[in-house]
């Protein structure tokens, strides 16, 4: 079965940057699963996975546009110290900030913070090397749900 809109698709991967630095993997894992046009991996990868069936194994590489994005240096903030009410700030702490999402402290200095609004891997080109373990058609419930059910998916 090739792997189409509304298919429940099963794979390992390794992600890398473009100097080959592994930044993710599901090797000695469970392989990842996810619902073909559910919006559940990004884009680029998604619409390099349309066609493969079980047994594939190949390269995907995913620019940033159509990964996680390109960096925006406008999320990029400075906040007063005295708005963290306190508490110890430290380089690499994260904190969600309403409808921002999730924002990262690049730097603390005695008066304020900056604040990283990007994804860590905005501005990445992507490098994936993907091997596909299962495609089956998904159910009805798992469609009108948006996502997989069961084994490496959702239990309700």
């Amino acid at each position: 079965m090739k792997i189409t809109h509304g298919t429940v698709v099963s794979f390992h991967y390794t992600l890398t940057d473009d100097s080959g630095e592994v930044l993710d993997s599901s090797q000695g894992h469970e392989a990842f699963t996810y619902l073909q046009g559910g919006q559940m991996i990004v884009p680029g990868l998604e619409a390099q996975m349309d066609g493969k069936a079980k047994g594939d194994k190949f390269k995907a590489v995913v620019t940033p546009d159509q990964g996680y994005g390109e960096f925006n240096k406008e999320l990029l903030q400075r906040v007063p110290l005295d708005r963290f009410g306190g508490q110890q700030v430290e380089v690499g702490m994260q904190f969600q900030a309403g409808e921002h999402g999730v924002v990262t402290v690049e730097e603390v200095t005695g008066t304020d913070v900056l604040v990283n609004g990007n994804h860590q891997l905005a501005g990445v080109t992507l490098h994936f090397e993907v091997e596909v373990t299962e495609v089956r058609q998904a159910t009805a419930e798992e469609v009108s749900h948006g996502h997989v059910h069961g084994p490496g998916g959702h239990h309700h």
